[in-house]
């Protein structure tokens, strides 16, 4: 049997192990990882087979975010009359898996392509991650059910848009039970949330000069008004040269003069 998309052989264990338990990790269908057989499908077989699971299993463990615990399952089995090790693992559902040391990157994350793992890009990771942060919030059940959302209609409504009867479906406020998540509950005129805007003399956070809360509403307002905020602060200076006038807000020009010397931190 030669490798292809869901089979993987190694000679024996080296440090691409985790990268090909991510590329299965973040394939649709999941693989299998031989070790102990060359890529032509030769068994050669593995020494200490009980020493070697518990390596793979200890390296799976503490090397791949998010957690792969549950998704692989580790065998030792005999081939002509050889023992091999055999890596089953499944397709994750919180994609994109990645190499702890060098985080959700296009150099520690991977995906099956053809018989080889190959690196993800940016934009594949961005995609996948979304995906994530989605389903994950999608399938918390919101603590209300009780929720009106008269707020987000406004916000439709100044966009020329009208949403009809299906919103919540349509926007994935809702769980496949038809009960409001947890998406929804953030969204909702009322929630116990809220968005912290503090700000400092300084660029350290020694002195607090001003402590804003925005929340107990939509998401949404409460976003529109930590932005209004933020504008309000950002004062605008101006400075007369020979040639033109310059213009600069307190972030571009680093809040260098001594009166407009503050931090800010959401």
């Amino acid at each position: 049997m030669h490798e292809t998309n869901r089979i993987e052989y190694k000679l024996q264990l080296t440090d691409e192990l985790e990268k090909e338990v991510i590329a299965f990790l973040n394939y649709p269908e999941g693989g299998l990882l031989f070790i102990g057989i060359d890529k032509s499908g030769k068994v050669v077989g593995v020494t200490d087979v009980d020493k070697l699971q518990l390596k793979i299993k200890d390296r799976l463990k503490n090397n791949i975010l998010p957690s792969c615990l549950g998704l692989f399952d580790i065998i030792a089995e005999e081939k002509n009359r050889k023992d091999i090790i055999k890596i089953i693992v499944a397709s994750g559902p919180e994609k994109p898996y990645h190499l702890r040391k060098y985080g959700m990157s296009e150099k520690g994350t991977f995906i099956r392509a053809g018989s080889a793992a190959e690196p993800m890009t940016a934009k594949m990771i961005e995609k996948l991650f979304a995906r994530r942060t989605k389903h994950s919030l999608g399938r918390i059940l919101s603590n209300r059910q009780d929720l009106k959302f008269e707020q987000l209609k406004i916000y439709y409504e100044e966009s020329g848009k009208t949403l009809n009867k299906q919103f919540a479906t349509n926007l994935g406020l809702i769980t496949e039970n038809k009960n409001f998540n947890y998406v929804g509950y953030l969204m909702a005129d009322e929630n116990a949330v809220s968005i912290k805007v503090a700000k400092y003399n300084g660029e350290t956070r020694v002195e607090l000069i001003e402590n804003n809360e925005y929340g107990y509403c939509s998401l949404i307002k409460a976003t529109h008004r930590v932005l209004d905020k933020v504008d309000l602060e950002n004062k605008t200076s101006s400075r007369i040269t020979s040639k033109k006038r310059v213009e600069l807000t307190l972030m571009e020009s680093g809040g260098s003069a001594r009166s407009y010397n503050q931090c800010y931190r959401a």
